[in-house]
């Protein structure tokens, strides 16, 4: 994270918008954190607020839509290669694109603000054959409100954005993994309930 502190000021605006790709990617850079550091670099006139807001927006609208091609593409031949074998197959898929009609939408919204969310929910987008316009419909609008909070509190946070950042990460990553339990919870019960009605 030091690296990457110090190549914000020295390398600007592309790097921010690097970084930003290959963490929401899936890549390990702590997103949330190098975007409160950029609203702290704005706040003392480091950087440009347009800037750098139009660079990590680019960076977060750049890294949920290669990874919704990376589903489309390569997640989807791989499951048509292998999805004997895990059970999958056209049927399943359709499934998965009805449920990104009714609801699925709003976790490409929400996704962002999910540790490990955004790039899986772009992945499985893709792969479920959802049109790139609907992607885009929320997912952007999502990244949007992403970059936006972030960058804000870092400006306002002042010198205090490194401690509150760290304590943002660890809520957000202890959200996320309630939200993942509560998820593998919800699927056994129904799982089970299906079971039992049979």
């Amino acid at each position: 994270m030091e690296a990457l502190f110090q190549w914000i000021p020295t390398y600007g605006y592309g790097m921010i918008f690097l970084l930003l790709v290959a963490g929401v990617v899936g890549l390990p850079i702590p997103d949330e954190t190098l975007l409160v550091f950029c609203g702290y670099l704005i706040s003392k006139g480091t950087l440009n607020p347009v800037g750098t807001f139009c660079a990590a927006l680019a960076g977060s609208w750049g890294g949920i839509s290669l990874s919704y091609t990376i589903g489309r593409t390569l997640g989807l031949g791989a499951v048509h290669r292998f999805g004997k074998y895990m059970h999958l197959d056209e049927a399943r898929l359709e499934k998965v694109h009805q449920w990104f009609d009714r609801i699925g939408h709003w976790a490409l919204f929400l996704g962002y603000f999910i540790a490990g969310v955004r790039h899986f929910t772009a992945i499985i987008a893709g792969t479920s054959k959802l049109d790139f316009l609907s992607f885009a419909k929320y997912a952007w609008p999502g990244g949007l409100l992403w970059v936006s909070t972030f960058l804000t509190l870092g400006y306002f946070l002042g010198e205090n954005w490194k401690r509150i950042a760290e304590s943002i990460h660890t809520y957000v990553l202890y959200v996320s993994i309630a939200l993942l339990l509560a998820a593998v919870g919800y699927v056994i019960f129904r799982k089970t309930r299906q079971a039992k009605s049979t």
